[in-house]
């Protein structure tokens, strides 16, 4: 296993919220040990030069071989965080959007490649499963947020 500790920059990402009924798309967040410590809506890194909803796109199809349709509203967090004592700092695009094919919403689960050597692993959440399992949603406040914000409209969520 990789030890993964933050830059000491910056980073700009760029996160996908995809609900199928009031569950979210989450990835599995875990510490040094491998213990699952929270989770976070899938996507990455904007590269240099790259716009954040290019970043977005192309890692759902790097990641799970997945086309998305990002939908209009969209809102920016600045994460001020800590792991394993050193601090990290980005700048995290939030867009809504659903998976241009309906089978990804049939599976329950996606395995997914983080790097070379570290696998992903993404399913189906409530923010109330999140909380009874005691996990964080990262960034933190976005469950807050969303928690606030979100309103049902035709099946499918916005904030």
């Amino acid at each position: 296993m990789t030890i993964w500790r933050p830059a000491n920059t910056i980073t700009v990402k760029a996160l996908a919220l995809i609900w199928q009924d009031d569950a979210l798309l989450l990835s599995e967040v875990q510490d040094d040990a491998g213990r699952v410590t929270g989770m976070r809506p899938l996507g990455g890194t904007v590269e240099f030069g790259e716009p954040w909803r290019d970043a977005l796109q192309r890692e759902f199809l790097e990641e799970l071989g997945a086309r998305i349709t990002l939908l209009d509203n969209f809102f920016v967090m600045e994460n001020l965080y800590e792991h394993h004592g050193v601090l990290g700092h980005e700048v995290v695009f939030l867009c809504h959007a659903h998976f241009a094919d309906s089978r990804f919403y049939q599976k329950d689960s996606f395995s997914y490649d983080l790097n070379n050597e570290t696998t992903g692993l993404a399913t189906w959440m409530s923010l109330d499963e999140l909380a009874a399992k005691q996990l964080e949603l990262y960034p933190v406040g976005l469950n807050e947020k969303l928690a606030k914000t979100v309103t049902i409209k035709s099946g499918r969520r916005y904030s």
